[in-house]
């Protein structure tokens, strides 16, 4: 299995979801507590089930314990993990090498927070993660990279630290350029960029950054 689809609890736009599944038919796909609602009302059925179901209508989470052969995994809501954390650590259990996190964002802004120190875990395990919306694409890397412009997911690029000072940060190829800069995690100066060149360089020497490419 190369790609895991997780659907989680936040803001689902119907028509993006609908889309990202379109675009990856063969993609095992992961029901998150609540978002699992949307998979209920589309008649889309997961692979697996995770969740502490407390946010979710009683009659769907019946339904696939008792009319479905779904694996589920509950877990007290007294826990030491997001669902949305142990969705993606399944993923990378299963052996995914690429994850989509859909309903990751909207609504609670400590949800979002949470969901995107989440990106950490996959990076560490060396597994693509990406939180998307409709607005935003949101990745965590610890190593430099090149973005193309043709490719893009929107007409801004914002980069910031995710852990501590990232010494010797480079950024070439986009409106504001950066060379040999010492990104710290106040750092707001790494906002909004936007890509000028055909390939943006990413370098850096130590940690991770998180990378947001966004449109309006």
């Amino acid at each position: 299995m190369s790609k895991t689809v997780i659907i989680s609890g936040g803001t689902i736009d119907e028509g993006f979801v609908e889309k990202v599944l379109a675009e990856n038919p063969e993609a095992y796909i992961i029901g998150v507590d609540k978002g699992l609602e949307y998979l209920y009302n589309h008649q889309i059925e997961p692979q697996y089930i995770v969740g502490d179901f407390d946010s979710i209508d009683s009659k769907v989470i019946d339904y696939y314990r008792n009319e479905t052969n779904i694996p589920i995994r509950e877990y007290n809501p007294v826990k030491d993990a997001t669902d949305t954390e142990i969705a993606l650590r399944l993923g990378i259990t299963l052996g995914s090498k690429e994850m989509l996190l859909l309903g990751a964002t909207g609504g609670r802004i400590d949800h979002l927070w949470a969901n995107i120190q989440t990106l950490s875990v996959a990076c560490d395990a060396g597994v693509r993660a990406y939180i998307l919306d409709p607005r935003n694409k949101i990745w965590v890397t610890n190593r430099s990279c090149v973005l193309k412009k043709s490719e893009a997911y929107g007409n801004y690029l914002s980069v910031f630290s995710m852990e501590g000072e990232i010494y010797d940060f480079n950024l070439t190829g986009t409106k504001w350029p950066l060379s040999h800069h010492d990104l710290m995690p106040c750092d707001s100066l790494t906002v909004s960029n936007q890509f000028e060149a055909e390939e943006v360089k990413i370098d850096f020497g130590n940690g991770r950054i998180v990378i947001m490419e966004t449109r309006d």
